[in-house]
């Protein structure tokens, strides 16, 4: 049962769907870059910038980051990978690949032991959970893929942040539904 406020579980539906348009127009926009190192290259940094961003913005809303201690450290490590792909993009694909690839660990893990910390209070934080675990899994294939022959590109890191985006639609849909039936009661 959630013992969340109307007005912080109406945070978290709308946190849900901004991160999964973010992700969505990323991913366009990786498609559209594909060959243009420059604009791929800043599309790279951008992205774990933006999760540093939202978990700042996820932790303020939910009581502050000392509140929020596994958010907090998201928002470290987002911020020193961000640091990590300008010097990776400078360096090479396979560079990126692997950073990436440690990020997704690191991230996910945080994000699994949010959703877990959170579904005391907010409830339906199990698609946050599968897809904290599933970042961990997808971060050692790219890690894996960043030693292989086969050059990697942008679009090595589409799969990743589009089941992000799914993930964070369904839950955005989930807590909405929950939210109407709770309405509806």
């Amino acid at each position: 049962m959630s013992v969340q406020s109307p007005v912080q579980s109406s945070w978290l539906r709308s946190y849900y769907f901004v991160r999964a348009l973010f992700s969505i127009a990323w991913i366009g926009a990786a498609f559209l870059a594909h060959g243009q190192t420059a604009v791929a290259s800043l599309l790279l940094v951008i992205y774990p910038a933006w999760d540093a961003i939202a978990n700042l913005a996820d932790a303020r809303a939910n009581g502050g980051l000392a509140a929020n201690r596994s958010q907090m450290l998201n928002v470290v490590a987002s911020s020193i990978m961000t640091m990590v792909v300008i010097f990776a993009v400078m360096t090479s694909s396979y560079a990126v690949l692997a950073v990436f690839g440690l990020w997704a660990i690191l991230s996910g893990l945080l994000q699994l032991y949010t959703g877990v910390r959170r579904w005391r209070i907010a409830g339906a934080q199990w698609v946050m959970i599968l897809s904290g675990a599933q970042s961990t899994l997808a971060g050692g294939f790219m890690i894996s893929r960043s030693v292989a022959d086969v050059v990697p590109t942008i679009l090595d890191i589409v799969p990743y942040v589009g089941f992000g985006a799914f993930y964070f639609l369904l839950s955005g849909l989930w807590l909405t539904a929950a939210a109407w039936r709770q309405a509806k009661a």
